[in-house]
Order: structure tokens, then sequence, then C-alpha cells
């Protein structure tokens, strides 16, 4: 009887102590969005094995799905995860809502981290008072793509691309000529680069350090001429990013180049166009140009009811050498972490799909040039309102001079500071 007495004891010991552990777990839910998910993936195995005490569940949506949910999320406070994906469009209407961590304040003090990453990734997860809302998972250099097939065929060089931007238009015109490819799918990429290129840290997009408008400037204004320019040359394919049109312009080899983030390559390479495998190559913009497009971050809610676990995931994602090149390799997203592409070995490695370049040299000085932009919680009410105006100069040729005057009255309007 004491024998079993004393069996039955351990018995009940360790149902208590397993009991006990697995009341002691902590249940993360992360809410992202395809293909920035897969840095949790990536991560969610080889963290629970370091932290047994935590568990990952992810939720992913459509890139819009997942944006408009966490928009109601923090609007009703009623499914709220513990720590969320945003894309940088996102980030200045998610400051506005005020429903997320500071990550510079305790218990984060988040600074420390910041430290670490690419400048301009962490200024684009700022709000207007320089509250660290969102942290850089990965950044996104711009570059040129071209296709080296096509203009070897026009018998054109490179260097010829990227000289200026007058010399990119007046280039086009000779591949177009000489094989009828195109070096735009729309003007309006023209604009969208030069806006965001060579700004000096801490110049706002749209407006400047007071909140004043800034589309009525000459920066702006020669954003639209180029675009206007492009259209007038005849080097537009006239279609939108991410349409069917898009793939089949690439397919047909109807168009030579892209300007984009550097994570286009995975596009290409996977679905966009794997046709062209050894024909693409990487080159710094026209004029020497250095921007940033796109740029994955995440955020803590500040209703969240795990921020600790939150906070520990987020750093294991982001201050981790081996999982930043492991969400790179597997889709192309570029390292927030600077230590991620020190490696001599590993920035060196050629990429197989750009016919061997070692592009990611090519990437890796561009990030040392993008400038540090904050971000405005009215950015995305600017951008509609001069998309609006530029749509407006290449459909229906309203005068630019006009056009960005209406667009900045329109801003103004719209835009009430207190």
């Amino acid at each position: 009887m004491k024998t079993h007495f004393k069996l039955s004891g351990l018995i009940a010991a360790a149902v208590l102590s397993v009991s006990t552990f697995v009341q002691a777990q902590t249940t993360i839910t992360v809410a992202s969005f395809p293909s920035f998910d897969e840095a949790v993936k990536l991560a969610k195995e080889p963290f629970e094995k370091q932290n047994p005490d935590i568990k990952i569940k992810l939720v992913s949506l459509s890139f819009n799905d997942h944006h408009n949910a966490m928009t109601t999320a923090l609007a009703t406070g009623s499914g709220i995860p513990d720590l969320m994906g945003l894309e940088i469009a996102y980030i200045g209407k998610f400051a506005e809502s005020k429903g997320l961590e500071d990550l510079n304040q305790a218990p984060y003090n988040g600074k420390e981290l910041a430290t670490k990453l690419h400048g301009f990734g962490v200024a684009q997860g700022q709000d207007s008072n320089g509250a660290q809302i969102a942290m850089p998972a990965d950044v996104s250099p711009g570059t040129l793509f071209y296709r080296k097939d096509i203009i070897d065929k026009a018998g054109v060089r490179p260097e010829q691309l990227v000289a200026s931007w007058d010399s990119f238009i007046e280039t086009g015109k000779v591949i177009k000529e000489k094989t009828g490819a195109n070096l735009v799918a729309h003007a309006s990429e023209l604009f969208t680069v030069y806006i965001r290129s060579n700004l000096k840290d801490g110049e706002g997009l749209y407006f400047d350090k007071d909140g004043n408008s800034l589309l009525n400037t000459p920066r702006f204004k020669r954003a639209f001429e180029l675009s206007v320019a492009a259209r007038k040359a005849g080097i537009e394919s006239d279609i939108g990013t991410w349409s069917n049109d898009w793939r089949e312009a690439f397919k047909r080899e109807s168009l030579a180049a892209q300007l984009d983030g550097a994570w286009l390559v995975f596009h290409f390479e996977t679905w966009l166009n794997p046709e062209g495998k050894g024909n693409w190559r990487s080159i710094h913009p026209p004029g020497d140009s250095h921007f940033s497009k796109g740029g994955g971050f995440f955020a803590i809610p500040k209703k969240a009811k795990h921020k600790e676990a939150a906070w520990k995931f987020m750093k294991f994602m982001i201050d981790n050498v081996e999982q930043q090149r492991k969400v790179f390799s597997a889709t192309g997203s570029y390292p927030a972490l600077i230590e991620a592409m020190e490696d001599d070995e590993f920035r060196n490695q050629p990429v197989e799909f750009l016919g061997g370049q070692k592009a990611r040299v090519l990437w890796h000085e561009a990030t040392a040039k993008v400038p540090m932009i904050p971000t405005d919680k009215y950015d995305q009410t600017a951008a509609v309102i001069i998309g609006t105006a530029l749509d407006d100069v290449l459909e229906d040729d309203v005068d630019i001079d006009k056009a960005l005057a209406a667009a900045d009255k329109k801003l103004k309007r719209r835009v009430r500071r207190r």
C-alpha cells in the first residue's frame, strides 16, 4: 500500500506539473498578410523552441482585408492581435488612430533596437511626434530593373538609361524604336520615384516639418513634367502595376524595365516573369536617385493582451541575423537589420535570376543613401489628392501649374491641423 501510495503521489505531482506548465503558456496572436507573413512562419518554430512558454498563432489575410481588419480592430477594440504587421503606406493612418504602443517607451525601450536598423526604415515607423509606433522588419531600397537582352538589341548601354531622368526618357525612345518595347508600365512611375528621391533627412514627402503642404513646389512640378514627358515620348505601356496586363507585358517582352523596390526580384522569379530568368539586371535609378519603395513593419496595439511576449517575438524576428537572412532568401525582402548584410560572403552571393549579378552589393550601397523621411498622418490623403491631379494632367491635358495649385488648395482645405 505504501508503494502504491508513493506511486500515486508521483503521478499526481507529474500531472500537476504538466498542468501548471500548460496554464503558464502564453499564446500570442500575430496578424499579418502575404508575403510579409513569411517572417512569422519562418520564426515560429525556432522561437517556440527557445521559448516553450510562448506559442505563436498566425492569422493571415489578403493585403487589403488585413489592413481593413486592423483598422476596424483598433477603432472598435474587438479582434485586436498582440502583434500586427503593417505595410508602410498604412503607417500614417494607423499613427492617427493613437491605438499603437510607442516602442521607444518602457518596457520596450526600442531605441536600442532602432540603432541596429536602417535609419530610413526607423523614421518611417514614427508618427509626427517621434513616437516609434512600428519597427521595420524589412526595408526597400529602390532600384531600376532592366532587360539586358532588350537594351542590347537596341544598341544602348545601361549607363545611358540612368545618366539622368532626361537621358532615361531619350534612351527609352531609342529602345522603343529599335525593339518595340516600352520602358515603363505607366508614366506616373517617374512621378512616384522622383518625389521620393534624394530628399534631405527629416524632410517630409508631402508636408514640411510644420505640417504645411509641399504639393505646389518645384519638386512636384518636376515630377509632373517627367511623367508628361514619358507619355509624350511614347515609352509607356499605359497599364497598371499588379495587373494581368502588367504580367502579360513582361511575358511578351514588351516592357523592358521597372522602377521599384529590390524585393520585386522575388516576384519576377516566382510569378511575374519567371520566363525572363537570366535576362534581368539591376542598376541604381536615373540621376543617382535613391528612394524607398515599400517596407514591412510590426506594431503592438495598446489593447494587446500579451505585450511582453509580443515584443519578445518581434525582436526575435528583427534583431536576429539568421532570421533576417532567412526571410530575405525566401521572399526577397531586404533586411532592416544592418548586420544581416554586413557579411561580405553573404552580400556577394550572385543572384541567379539576375544572370548571376551581385545585386545585393548594389542594394546595400543604396540603403546608405535613402533619405530618412518622416511619416505624416495625412500622407494618404495627400497621395490621393496629388494622384488625382496627375491623372488630370496626363488624361485631360490640364496645365501642370493649375493642377498643382488646385491640389495644394484642396489638401489645405482637407487637412485642418490643431
